[in-house]
């Protein structure tokens, strides 16, 4: 089964609707024992890579998220914050110079865009591959690993806008938001056709 974690930043439930839309079932995922049988895990993206982490930790969700994605391959995909909690640390909701601790499966951190040389947050559509997807951020990934790097979008230069190591996946752009291009991408993650 298709599980969608909801957490209390997220956008869980925009994310049931796009997958109910290419026909396929799904359910949202509150605690531990609701991963237990996924077979894919979605974990959506919307607010701060402090409160996404703090929410996984209440819900008890990381070692059950370990164990699926890291030791059994589940397939995942984050989105937006989603993504960006792939990585070791977050400049996001920085607190007396520290910065956020994320998952740290993939190898490096997230910045904040340069305020002086773009608008915060990008919202709107931004070219990845040979399509259109929709973003809203104000920080973006920095992958330590270039191999880690599956797409990439112009904001003012280039950066991560989706990522992929074996059976996880990232994208900083919003699938859910992103019209047909989005469904399609959506739709090749649940079958397994993503080349």
């Amino acid at each position: 089964m298709i599980k969608i974690i909801a957490y209390k930043a997220g956008n869980a439930p925009s994310v049931l609707n796009a997958i109910l839309h290419l026909g396929k079932q799904a359910e949202f995922a509150h605690n531990a024992s609701g991963l237990e049988n996924a077979s894919h895990i979605i974990l959506p993206g919307v607010g701060s890579a402090k409160a996404t982490m703090d929410s996984l930790r209440e819900m008890d969700l990381l070692s059950i998220l370990e164990k699926k994605v890291l030791h059994e391959k589940v397939p995942f995909l984050g989105i937006c914050v989603g993504m960006q909690i792939l990585f070791e640390h977050s400049e996001e909701d920085n607190t007396g110079g520290i910065d956020t601790c994320c998952l740290g499966w993939l190898k490096g951190q997230v910045v904040k865009f340069d305020t002086k040389k773009v608008r915060v947050p990008q919202m709107g559509w931004n070219k990845v591959w040979d399509d259109c997807y929709y973003f809203v951020n104000s920080y973006y990934a920095k992958p330590e690993n270039s191999c880690d790097i599956w797409g990439t979008a112009d904001y003012n230069g280039t950066f991560a806008a989706a990522v992929r190591r074996e059976n996880i996946f990232g994208t900083q752009f919003h699938v859910e938001k992103s019209g047909e291009a989005g469904l399609i991408l959506l739709n090749s993650f649940l079958k397994g056709a993503i080349c």
